[in-house]
Formats: structure tokens, C-alpha cells, sequence
């Protein structure tokens, strides 16, 4: 329960239960406890004491206070240097700190009493302790202050930091003495080392709200005395000054819920109007309060130096419109307030209408009524009311009898009795305007119901409960953001230095660049991706799509994807650092090798079959840039080539390669980890077959002839290395079944019978998918692929062309096998070093 409510509900139980008004006796102790309660829950020391121990008074701690009305500063000197010394009489200011104790207040009293007023009343509070050389020195600034400021209306006080040293941490004061103004309840500490009148009063000036005072001219004179729909009074101020004085700023502080205020510089010429309009004397200061009426003011005040006291008086007469609005519980409070006594009930008149122009003249009926009727403010006030802003309110007058089916531009008389409960009675007639033939009526039944009314014997007729208006006044989500962060700025200012925000900005602009310099890198990657688009669709050359991949599954995946225009890089000399040695992790070159005769074939179709493969990671290859493609012409890079093969060699060898047998032949070259796996329409991993048993057996024999030609094993030395061929033969058939998902044929004897039948072949077949050749048979340089490879069954031995391979189908398969390259299925094969690249 907040403290307002609290406080409305002790008001309750002590009219209900005061001694005077209850002669039950039990009521008299409950009248004490309650009260006793109420004090200890106000007190947020004697709060916290409760709630950890339970005790609701502590004799040491709450009872037995200092009494610093008396205090008096210790001064070991005096013994010493009294002021009768030795006879003599030393003359000289006492300045001590005396003067803060008599206007010392606790924590309690800070936030109980200080912090309410301080939304009318702004404070400025001084901290101190006993033991403070500086605060003994700005005693007579602060003596000063108060002859100064305190009749202006401004609150002063003291708190001791010693005593109160959660509330001076809470604050923010880090030395001694420190001075803080407390307004609207947000205290504002002082940071200027010196202290002086004139400073302080300027630092008090600059933390009032902003245009807490407007300038008024002869321009904005009619717009500023127009603006009384806000619901509140104008007053405006004539002055020779070019600034506002401190005093009208207090006052207009104080008043600013129900006064606005204006100023207006005599002797301008901006004004010179506003000054002949109103006849104002040039000579003094001059007040004038309006109401609705703008073209005379309702009360005037002429004075060279006008009184706090008198100005005052006259704003309190005058502080409400003649028909105000209840737009807040404040308000309503204000201009009915709760009387229970049935002889002294004060009654309201309400207008219910709404926020529209179309009810302007039935509201300046009402505001006519009440101008001209001889009713006292104080028994009864005229109003009117929004209904569609205060629709909970008119809900619950019009829930019971008597209220009329559409309470728009109706009266009710009000009576409160209390802070919830309500007397009222609707007019039976509409309120309507002058013009009507019915408004005589009208008014004459108002005259005689306010009449009855008013009498001791009469009562309402009806009774409801009614909540708390709505404040119409209420900052909105916008105002309330850009005042949090108005106060949040201040408070910045006030308790960061710059050595502590330079490190902040420092760190807030490198996030901005952050972000900034990732949006203007993603919006240049989007530019230059339909820039490269734009250029493919207008005029670069698409090569022809072969026929063979027409039912592939990856290619029609991608069939109707655009492929992108990647470079493909040649590989020589120049460019063998960068395309396989200097590669950074991660990434991987892929090179196809061509001779000059079949360039020109070869290259279109390595560039469309990488492009099926290369639509899936389009935007992963523009960013990380991890995959590199290539091509390498074998009349320079066949000894580099041989090199490579024979450094993946279990035993190095002296090898011949046939530059015919190596075209199509496409090399994945990891540069960081030195491996490269191997592409080719003869390789075993390349070979399709159904069925998993015939095709891992298909793989092995496959292998088992290219392991046995890279050992050098000759025909007639294959019967010598049956041991090691059958312990070969195992190890070859379990790593073809972990990759292929084959069976494992452990059965040595088989592999035996295949290292025979692979003996009985020509050496000319052997390894040719990989350019091989260590014999001294037929193959030249001058031999073609395309004349085909013998299988090892005998029946597709009896067929020519069963094993024929032509050059535009060499990279038929090459999506599959990129598809299992980065799925990281294919064989690598491992080097110690990559090979220096020597052109012939």
C-alpha cells in the first residue's frame, strides 16, 4: 500500500473511531494504536527495525535523539586562547556550524515531508558534520542564502552525513559540505568548488523545468491567453528585466498545475501592443490573472516590488476558471471536497459532455449560469466533465434509477461524503443552449433543485461508488521516454566526470561502427551479387549442357538455377604459390588437367558440371571464398604431376606417365593439411555398379590392380607375393566396406585369386586411369584413351568397346563426386611436401 492510500484510510478510521465522535471506550485504544501504527509505517528507520526485529520502538535509537538546538562545536583551544587570554579580549566572528544544526532534518523527514513538497516547493538542503573545516567556512554563504532565499518561498534544510549515511550514499554526495537542491523530487548536486550567492542562485534558476515561464509578444499574446482548454488560469508578469526573477519562478512553480505564466519585458518593442492593450505602467511590475474571459483580466497587482505574501493571495482567488473541468482526482478534491456533516455538504454541479467544439455553447450556457449566480464557491461549484475520458466515473452515475438513458449534455449534482462514496441527483431536463424555447425551463429547475438541496433536512436521491478520475494531464509514453531521458542526462552530467565517460563513448562508438560498417559491407556483397548477375544475363557466354546429365539427380536439383560466372584460374608457374601452397585453412583448390588438344572440349564441360555444384553453395563461395578452381595444361605440369603421384607412393619409384591416359583427371589440392584427392572416369571410387556386394568387389579388384602396378610387381612376381597380396587383399576389402557400405570379404584366398587374374592381364591396362605406365609395351604418348581398358571378367574381355570412354564424358560423374568430396567420403592421399612446379 502506497503511502497516499494509507493515509486516506487512517483518515477514514480516525473520524470514525476520534473519541468525540465514538463514545465506544474500546474505540479511544484503537484510535492510539492506529495512529502509533501510521508512524511507524511512515518512518523507514523504524520500518526496517520492525520488519528485522520486530520491535516497534527502540528506547536508544528513536527516543533519545540529540538535541542540536543547543549545540556548541568543541574547541580544544580554548583553554588556551579564550578570549580572556592572559587579560586581553580577542575579537572575532564565530563561525561554527550551529546554524546547520537548527535546520537539520533526518531521513525520515526527508522523504516524508521534504520530497512531497519538493513538487511544489523546491529545497535546498545543505550536507555537513561536526568535525568539517570547510563547512564552518561557507556557514556565513549559507547564512547568507537563507536571508536571500527563504522569504522569495524557497525551502532550505540541513542534514547531517554522519548521522544519515544511507541517504547521503543514496544521494550521491562524495565530500563535505556539499549543497543539493531537491525539486520535483530528483535531487542536483552542486558541482562548483567555489560558493558564492551569485552562483548558487544561478544553479537554483537553471534546474527549474523548461518554459516554466514563457516570453509573451504582441505575436503569441492571443495563443497564450487562448490556451485556458488546458484547464488552467493565465497570469502574466510585466518587468523592466531582461530575465525572469527568482521570485516568479518560485511562484510560478508552486502554482504551475493551475496558473501558467507569461512574461512580458516592458519597454519592448516586441510588446508594445500587449503593454497599450492592458495599460500597464511602465514604471512598476505588474500581475494580471485571466480566465476565460481574455480581453480583461479577471484581478490586477501593480507594485515596484509586489510582496510573496500578496501575490499569493490574489493567485489563491483566483486560481480556477469559472467553469473548470475535472480532469484529474486532484482537481476534484480541490473543487469538491468530501464533507460528511449533512448542514455543511458542499455541492457540485456537473456538466457531462464531450470533447467537441459542438458542445462549446452549452458549456459557455453553464459558465453564464454560474457567473451570474449568487451561490458561493464554497457551497456550491460549477463543473463540467469529458465523458469519453472519464467513462468510468459516468458508468457508475448513471448504473442507478434516476439517470437518464444518454448522459451527454446532462446535469447531475454531486455531494461527497467521503473519498469513494457520492450523493447525486440528475436534471431531468437536457442542458441545452440560450437559443432554445426550452431554456428558461431549464434553468429555473436548476435554480430551484440547487435550492432545495442546499437546505439541512434535504438529501440526494441516489448513492454510488465511485474510483479515482483519470489525470488528463498525465505525461504520454513519448513525453514520459524524453523526460526519463532528460533526468537520466542530468544525472550524467552531474555524476560522471570525463575521464569516466570517454571510455563509454569510446566503447558505444565502436559498436555504432560496428554495425554501421556491417551494413554498408552487406549492402556493397548485395551490389556487387546482381551486379555479377546483371552481367551473366546480358552477354557472357553459357556453355551447352550435356546430354549424359540430363538425368542426374543433383543437375536437376539445379537445372533451373543460374549458374555463376567464377573464374577458373590456370595453374603454372606464376601462380602455383597461390593456388596450393599459401592456401589458408579451410580452403581447397580443384584443378582439372587438360592437354591442348582437349582444352577446349574439357573446360566448358568442367566449368558446367562444377556449376550443378556450385549453385547449392553460391553465396557460401562468395563470402568465405574457401574453394578455388582451376586448370592445368600437362605439357607444363606433367612432371609436377609425376612428382605428386609418386610421393603418394608407399615405396617411391621411378614412374612413366602417359600425358594422353591423365586428361580429365581433376586433383582437390588441400594446401594447409597436404593431401589431395583424385577425380577420374577410371577411378575405382568413380565406378557405378548395383548392388553393394558386386560393386565393393568391383572396387577392391579394382584397387588391387592399381596397388600391385604401383609396387612394380611384374607377372611372373605376383605368385612371389601371395603373403603379402592376401594380408593387402584384407586391409583393401575392410576399408572399401567402411566407405562404400559393402561386405567385407576377410577371405584372403579371394584376394590370392584376383592378384591371379589381374596377373594374367596386360600390363598395358594397368593404372591407366591414373596415366601409369612402366612397361615397355605398345602404349606411347601417342596412345588414346578413348581405345578403352579391359575388364577383368572374361566376357566384357570379349567385347571391344564394353570399357570405352569418350573425352566429352570424362566428367560425367564429377558432381557426384564433389557432392562426396565435401561430405568428406574420397580417399586422401598424403604428402610430406608439395612439389616445386618446373615448366618444361
Amino acid at each position: 500500500m502506497d503511502t497516499k492510500a494509507m493515509r486516506c484510510s487512517v483518515a477514514v478510521f480516525d473520524w470514525q473511531l476520534h473519541p468525540d465522535k465514538n463514545d465506544n471506550p474500546a474505540a479511544e485504544n484503537k484510535f492510539v494504536e492506529i495512529n502509533q501504527a501510521y508512524e511507524l509505517l511512515t518512518d523507514p528507520e523504524r520500518r526496517k527495525h520492525y520488519d528485522n526485529t520486530g520491535v516497534t520502538e527502540n528506547e536508544a535509537k528513536f527516543r533519545n535523539r540529540r538535541d542540536y538546538s543547543q549545540y556548541r562545536k568543541f574547541d580544544p583551544l580554548d583553554d588556551l586562547f579564550g578570549p580572556n587570554f592572559g587579560g586581553f579580549k580577542f575579537h572575532y566572528q564565530d563561525r561554527d556550524v550551529t546554524l546547520f544544526h537548527k535546520l537539520s532534518v533526518t531521513t525520515r523527514g526527508y522523504e516524508n515531508k521534504l520530497v512531497p513538497k519538493s513538487q511544489r516547493l523546491p529545497y535546498l538542503i545543505m550536507f555537513y558534520s561536526d568535525w568539517c573545516f570547510a563547512c564552518s567556512q561557507v556557514e556565513p554563504v549559507w547564512r547568507r542564502i537563507l536571508e536571500e532565499l527563504e522569504p522569495l518561498g524557497m525551502g532550505l534544510a540541513t542534514i547531517h552525513a554522519e548521522n544519515e549515511q544511507l541517504l547521503t550514499r543514496k544521494i550521491g554526495v562524495s565530500t563535505l559540505p556539499s549543497l543539493v537542491m531537491l525539486i520535483d523530487g530528483k535531487p542536483s548536486i552542486y558541482k562548483e568548488t567555489i560558493f558564492s550567492v551569485q552562483k548558487i542562485i544561478e544553479f537554483v534558476r537553471s534546474k527549474f523545468p523548461y518554459k516554466l515561464v514563457q516570453p509573451i509578444s504582441d505575436e503569441n499574446l492571443d495563443t497564450f491567453l487562448d490556451g485556458w482548454v488546458d484547464n488552467r488560469v493565465r497570469a502574466l508578469i510585466f518587468e523592466q528585466r531582461e530575465a525572469v526573477r527568482l521570485r516568479y519562478l518560485l511562484m510560478a512553480f508552486y502554482y504551475r498545475d493551475r496558473v501558467a505564466f507569461g512574461f512580458v519585458q516592458l519597454n519592448s518593442v516586441a510588446a508594445l501592443r500587449t503593454q497599450q492593450r492592458f495599460k500597464v505602467p511602465l514604471d512598476i511590475e505588474t500581475l494580471l490573472l485571466f480566465n476565460e474571459n481574455i480581453k480583461r483580466p479577471v484581478a490586477s497587482l501593480s507594485m515596484s516590488d509586489m510582496p510573496i505574501k500578496t501575490m499569493q493571495d490574489i493567485i489563491n482567488s483566483n486560481k480556477y476558471l469559472l467553469l473548470p473541468r475535472l480532469s484529474s482526482q486532484e482537481m476534484f478534491d480541490a473543487l469538491c471536497p468530501p464533507e460528511w456533516a449533512r448542514p455543511r455538504k458542499r455541492l457540485c454541479v456537473v456538466l457531462v459532455s464531450q470533447n467537441t467544439p459542438f458542445h462549446d455553447e452549452p458549456r459557455q450556457a453553464l459558465r453564464q449560469f454560474a457567473q451570474e449566480s449568487p451561490y458561493s464557491a464554497d457551497r456550491v461549484r460549477f463543473t463540467y466533465i469529458f465523458q469519453e475520458r472519464q467513462a468510468e466515473f459516468i458508468s457508475a452515475l448513471t448504473s442507478g434509477e434516476g439517470s437518464p438513458p444518454e448522459p451527454t449534455l446532462h446535469v447531475v449534482i454531486i455531494w461527497r461524503r467521503d473519498s469513494s462514496h457520492i450523493k447525486y441527483e440528475w436534471l431531468s431536463h437536457m442542458w441545452d443552449t440560450p437559443e432554445t424555447h426550452e431554456w428558461n425551463e431549464t434553468r429555473e429547475h436548476l435554480e430551484s433543485t440547487i435550492q432545495r438541496l442546499l437546505h439541512d433536512s434535504e438529501a440526494l436521491s441516489y448513492e454510488a461508488v465511485v474510483k479515482e478520475l483519470i489525470n488528463e494531464h498525465a505525461q504520454g509514453i513519448v513525453s514520459r521516454i524524453l523526460t526519463k531521458l532528460l533526468v537520466t542526462a542530468d544525472f550524467l552530467k552531474d555524476n560522471v566526470t570525463r575521464d569516466q565517460l570517454l571510455p563509454v563513448i569510446s566503447v558505444l562508438a565502436t559498436i555504432i561502427f560496428i554495425i554501421v560498417g556491417g551494413y554498408v559491407m552487406t549492402y556493397l556483397v548485395r551490389l556487387e551479387e546482381e551486379n555479377i548477375q546483371k552481367q551473366y544475363k546480358n552477354g557472357h557466354a553459357t556453355f551447352e549442357e550435356p546430354s549424359t546429365n540430363a538425368q542426374s539427380p543433383c543437375y536437376r536439383m539445379f537445372k533451373s538455377n543460374s549458374s555463376s560466372q567464377l573464374r577458373l584460374h590456370e595453374c603454372r608457374a606464376e601462380t602455383y604459390n597461390g593456388m596450393v601452397r599459401l592456401l589458408k585453412p579451410g580452403c581447397r583448390t580443384i584443378i582439372l588437367l587438360v592437354d591442348a588438344d582437349s582444352r577446349n572440349k574439357l573446360i566448358p564441360n568442367f566449368h558446367r558440371s562444377r556449376s550443378l555444384f556450385v549453385n547449392l553453395f553460391l553465396s557460401l563461395l562468395r563470402r568465405n571464398k574457401t574453394l578455388m578452381f582451376g586448370h592445368m595444361s600437362l605439357e607444363r605440369g606433367l612432371d609436377w604431376y609425376k612428382t605428386l603421384l609418386t610421393m603418394s607412393l608407399p615405396e617411391p619409384r621411378d614412374l612413366k606417365i602417359n600425358p594422353r591416359n591423365c586428361i580429365g583427371t581433376v586433383l582437390s589440392l588441400n594446401g594447409h593439411r597436404k593431401y589431395f584427392c583424385m577425380y577420374h572416369a577410371k577411378h575405382p571410387e568413380c565406378i557405378k555398379t548395383k548392388g553393394s556386394k558386386a560393386k565393393v568387389e568391383e572396387v577392391v579388384e579394382a584397387r588391387m590392380r592399381w596397388y600391385g602396378y604401383v609396387m612394380g610387381w611384374k607377372n611372373e612376381r605376383i605368385p612371389k607375393r601371395m603373403k603379402e597380396m592376401k594380408y593387402v587383399g584384407k586391409e583393401i576389402a575392410k576399408e572399401t566396406k567402411k566407405e562404400m557400405g559393402g561386405v567385407d570379404n576377410s577371405e584372403g584366398e579371394r584376394m590370392v585369386k584376383m592378384a591371379k587374374s589381374f596377373s594374367n592381364e596386360p600390363d598395358r591396362i594397368k593404372g591407366t586411369f591414373m596415366g601409369f605406365n612402366t612397361s615397355e609395351s605398345e602404349d606411347t604418348e601417342t596412345s588414346d584413351l578413348e581405345s578403352g581398358s579391359k575388364r577383368l571378367d572374361d566376357t566384357a574381355l570379349s567385347d571391344k568397346y564394353s570399357n570405352v570412354v569418350f573425352q566429352g564424358n570424362l566428367l560425367d560423374n564429377l558432381p557426384n563426386w564433389l557432392d562426396r568430396l565435401f561430405e568428406g567420403t574420397t580417399h586422401r592421399y598424403y604428402i610430406n611436401y608439395w612439389p616445386d612446379f618446373n615448366p618444361k
